[in-house]
C-alpha cells in the first residue's frame, strides 16, 4: 500500500514542502529510504521503531520503501521523523488516516514516543499555508510561534499518541491561537534600558538620534569607561518600533536559527547582537557546510554591535562590505545558492589607541609615535567609509556624574526619530526597497539631497580640506538629510551639512599624529 506525507525543508529563510512516499509491500524484509536523506534522517528507523514499540505499535516486517521528494533536494535533521512514522502505520493499515494529505507533519521522536521541538517553523506554516493545507501538526513547544500564520490550524502535540487520535479521529484537537496584533502592540515598548540613565554626553546622545532617524552606521571611539558600550546597548529603545513585516521577516531567520524563545510567537523588538571579537567569518556572514544564517543576518532590521573593533579578524571586517551596502548577503555552495537578509544598523567602538587614552583629557596616552595611527589601521578604509557617523567619545566628569537630574527619556527621543522615519517614508513611497535615507543610491542624492550655494561651499572645503573619497561625500549627504529630517525641513541648509561634516572625525588629518 502507498501513502503520501507532507514534511517541509528550509533553503534559507524559505520553507519548500517535501512529499513523503511510503510503500509497504510483502516482496520481502527490507527498510529502504531514498531522497537524499542525510544520517540523521536515516538514523529515524530506530528512533521510529523503539518510539512505536512504546504505544504498543510496530514496524512491519515487510519491505518498506520510503520517498523523500524532490529526490534532488538533501534532507536534514531528524524532524522527518514523525511524518515518516504516520506514514508507516497508514501505509500497514495499523491507523487509519483518512485526511493524511491535508496536513504537514514535523516533529523529532523520542525513544518514548514524545515529540521534541524542531526549528524553523515559522516558514514551514507561511509555505503550508500558501499551498493551501488546512494544518500543521508540529511539537507543542512550537505551537505558540507557528499561530503567528492566520488561516491555518496549528496542533501542538506532545506525543505520537495524539497524533494517532488526531488524524484517526478518536480525539478532537483544538488549535493554538493567539492574537498576535495585540500581542505584538504589548511588548514592542517594553525594554530594560533608557537614555535617562545616560549622564552628560549631550552631543553623542545627539549623533546617536541622527543615526537612528536616518538608519546610519556609527563608530564611537574613546577612552575605556567612556560610556560607549552604555550608549550602544540602549539605541534599541529609541529606533521606531517594528511594522509587523519586518517582525515577521526577523522573526523567520531567528526561528530558521533556531535561536527563539519558546513562549515567543512573534518578535517584537529590534534585534540587538553583540558577538564577541573572537567571532570566525562564516559565524558572521552565515555559512558552514549545511547554510545557517550568520550574526549580520540575525541583526536584520535591528542593530549588530561590533565592541573593540580593531580586535576583530581583518578578514572578518572585510568580508561585512558587501552585505552593508546590498543589505543581503548571498552564500554560494556547489549544490546551492542562499540569500539571506542583512538589512542591519552597524554601531561599533573603538578605543583610540592601544593604551587607550590618546586625546584624553587628563590622562597621557603612553602608546610609541605612529602607533595610534597603525592601530586604526587595522580598520580598512573602505569599511571606514561606510559608517557614516564617526565620533569621539570624551570621559564624563564628575559633576555631570554626581547631577541628580534625570537626562531625556528614550521615549521623548523616539518620538522625534519615528516623525524623521515618516517622512523618509513618504519620500521613498515609490521605492519600495528604500525606507531610510542611510539606504539612498548617487542618484537618490542628486534628487533629494539638494544644497543651496553655502551648504555647497561648506562641503567643498570639508572635502579638499580632508581629503574625503567620494562615498564619504554620500555620506556627508545622508546624514544632513536626516538632520534636515530632525528638524522637519525640507530643504537641507548650510547648518546640516556643517553639522553631518562634524560627526567625519576620523576623515581629520590631525588625527593619529
Amino acid at each position: 500500500m502507498l501513502v503520501k506525507t507532507y514534511g517541509s525543508t528550509l533553503q534559507g529563510i524559505d520553507a519548500i514542502t517535501i512529499t513523503i512516499e511510503v510503500e509497504v509491500s510483502s516482496s520481502g524484509i527490507r527498510f529502504h529510504m531514498v531522497g537524499l536523506p542525510d544520517n540523521a534522517v536515516k538514523e529515524s528507523q530506530q528512533r521510529i521503531e523503539a518510539a512505536l514499540r512504546y504505544h504498543g505499535l510496530k514496524i512491519p516486517g515487510k519491505k518498506i520503501v520510503i520517498n523523500m521528494a524532490p529526490a534532488d533536494l538533501r534532507k536534514e535533521g531528524a524532524s522527518y521523523d514523525l511524518p515518516i512514522a504516520i506514514g508507516i502505520l497508514a501505509a500497514s493499515e495499523q491507523i487509519l488516516a483518512p485526511s493524511l494529505d491535508k496536513y504537514i507533519i514535523m516533529g523529532e521522536l523520542s525513544l518514548d514516543g514524545s515529540i521534541k521541538p524542531i526549528k524553523g517553523v515559522l516558514p514551514i506554516a507561511i509555505q503550508a499555508r500558501k499551498e493551501g493545507f488546512d494544518g500543521f501538526i508540529l511539537p507543542l513547544e512550537n505551537a505558540h510561534e507557528a499561530a503567528v500564520v492566520d488561516k491555518l490550524n496549528i496542533y501542538g502535540v506532545k506525543n505520537l499518541k495524539e497524533v494517532i487520535d488526531l488524524l484517526s479521529g478518536k480525539s478532537v484537537m483544538e488549535p493554538t491561537v493567539i492574537d498576535t496584533r495585540a500581542e505584538f502592540e504589548q511588548k514592542q515598548h517594553l525594554f530594560d534600558n533608557d537614555f535617562s540613565d545616560v549622564k552628560g554626553q549631550e552631543s553623542v546622545k545627539r549623533a546617536m538620534e541622527i543615526a537612528a532617524a536616518g538608519g546610519h552606521n556609527i563608530i564611537l571611539i574613546g577612552a575605556p569607561g567612556a560610556g560607549k558600550t552604555m550608549l550602544a546597548k540602549r539605541i534599541s529603545t529609541i529606533l521606531p518600533p517594528f511594522t509587523l513585516h519586518e517582525a515577521l521577516e526577523a522573526t523567520k531567520i531567528h526561528s530558521v536559527a533556531g535561536s527563539l524563545d519558546k513562549e515567543t510567537s512573534l518578535m517584537t523588538q529590534r534585534p540587538f547582537r553583540s558577538p564577541h571579537h573572537t567571532i570566525s567569518d562564516v559565524a558572521l556572514v552565515g555559512g558552514g557546510a549545511y547554510p545557517q544564517p550568520g550574526e549580520i543576518s540575525l541583526s536584520h532590521n535591528g542593530v549588530l554591535f561590533l565592541d573593540e573593533l580593531p580586535e576583530f579578524k581583518r578578514t572578518v571586517l572585510e568580508v561585512m562590505r558587501q552585505p552593508m551596502e546590498d543589505r543581503n548577503i548571498t552564500i554560494s555552495r556547489a549544490k546551492m545558492t542562499i540569500t539571506y537578509p542583512s538589512n542591519f544598523m552597524l554601531i561599533a567602538s573603538m578605543n583610540p589607541c592601544p593604551c587607550g587614552y590618546y586625546n584624553h583629557p587628563t590622562k597621557m596616552c603612553n602608546c610609541n609615535p605612529g602607533s595610534v595611527q597603525k592601530y586604526l589601521n587595522k580598520i580598512s578604509g573602505p569599511l571606514l567609509d561606510r559608517i557614516d557617523i564617526h565620533l569621539e567619545v570624551v570621559p564624563v566628569p564628575f559633576e555631570k556624574l554626581a547631577e541628580m537630574k534625570e537626562g531625556e527619556k528614550s521615549k521623548d527621543i523616539r518620538e522625534r526619530v519615528i516623525a524623521a522615519r515618516a517622512i523618509q517614508t513618504e519620500r521613498f513611497k515609490e521605492l519600495p526597497h528604500v525606507h531610510s535615507n542611510a539606504q539612498m543610491t548617487s542618484r537618490m542624492l542628486r534628487e533629494f539631497c539638494l544644497l543651496d550655494a553655502q551648504g555647497g561651499k561648506i562641503l567643498k572645503e570639508a572635502m579638499n580640506r580632508l581629503s574625503l573619497s567620494a562615498r564619504a561625500y554620500d555620506r556627508i549627504l545622508r546624514v544632513g538629510r536626516t538632520i534636515a529630517d530632525l528638524d522637519q525641513s525640507k530643504k537641507i541648509s548650510a547648518t546640516h551639512i556643517a553639522e553631518a561634516v562634524t560627526y567625519r572625525s576620523l576623515d581629520r588629518d590631525s588625527w593619529g599624529r
